[in-house]
């Protein structure tokens, strides 16, 4: 009975194996399937959405979706100076190299910083680590003073990911209420499945992480502390742990001598986007 139970396991055990096999094949064909489409259509979609651009008000290039915070299309060459002139100091490019129009050397020219993440269009998501990495990416400008301008092809789909997961750890937005804000501000952002999807994930994934992890303005102290040392050390393992928040909220005076430097580093830069944008056009 026992070898019947192993052979049966074994054999689950395969069929496990044949089954992903069968779907990382599977999902291995539609990124090669769409990333074909995704080529084919990039120039007539680019060309679409800079005629309606030039011809509809409503319809912006890019948009303020916080003070620092910019989401938007791919940017032309010559949109790099203006958006320098707007306070941008880091861009987020989601595109892959053959969506890409401005390299990382004429914005580094500039004193912009480019992060890049290259990621399918249509049907595909950031993974969760590059989602981390982009919204590090931007509450780091933030803290400094600088905007950042999140892009893909259109700005709907890709790099609104990003910013809704931006909103939701940083302005302790729920997913819903984020994506409502967003497209308040840009109506027509539109999620793939697969995108609103990571979005709920990266969302359980801070939920865990903060509710696991204790937070850096706790102090652990020990019952026997509150008690007035009344416990004798010999009886360490009879104490209780306790663990109390801090009420010093003030930033680390390292990080105020970072953003400084940041700013000092980069020269040329006007103030921080304010007030309504004024609209953006493509080249």
């Amino acid at each position: 009975m026992k070898i019947e139970e192993l052979d049966i396991s074994e054999n689950d055990r395969g069929n496990d194996g044949v089954n992903q096999l069968q779907i990382v094949r599977a999902d291995d064909a539609k990124r090669v399937l769409v990333g074909a489409g995704a080529r084919i259509l990039f120039y007539p979609t680019l060309l679409y959405n800079v005629f309606r651009n030039k011809i509809q008000s409503e319809f912006r290039w890019w948009d303020e979706v916080d003070q620092f915070l910019l989401l938007g299309a791919v940017p032309f060459p010559k949109d790099v100076r203006r958006l320098k002139q707007l306070g941008v100091g880091g861009v987020i490019t989601l595109n892959e190299p053959f969506e890409t129009l401005v390299s990382t050397s004429l914005y580094r020219a500039h004193g912009i910083d480019h992060l890049v993440i290259p990621t399918r269009d249509y049907l595909f998501a950031p993974s969760i680590p590059d989602i981390s990495k982009a919204v590090s990416f931007i509450h780091k400008n933030a803290s400094c003073g600088r905007t950042t301008y999140v892009h893909c092809k259109a700005g709907r789909g890709r790099s609104t990911t990003v910013v809704l997961c931006y909103l939701v750890e940083h302005k302790q937005m729920t997913p819903v209420g984020a994506l409502e804000y967003v497209q308040s501000r840009r109506p027509r952002v539109l999620l793939a499945p697969s995108q609103w999807k990571a979005v709920l994930e990266y969302s359980r994934h801070r939920q865990h992480a903060t509710t696991n992890s204790p937070s850096a303005d706790a102090v652990l102290i020990t019952k026997a502390d509150l008690e007035g040392y009344h416990s004798t050390f010999d009886n360490i393992s009879s104490k209780q742990l306790v663990v109390m928040a801090r009420m010093v909220r003030a930033r680390p005076m390292i990080a105020r001598l970072s953003c400084l430097f940041a700013s000092l580093k980069v020269s040329g830069v006007s103030g921080p986007v304010s007030g309504r944008l004024p609209e953006a056009r493509a080249c």
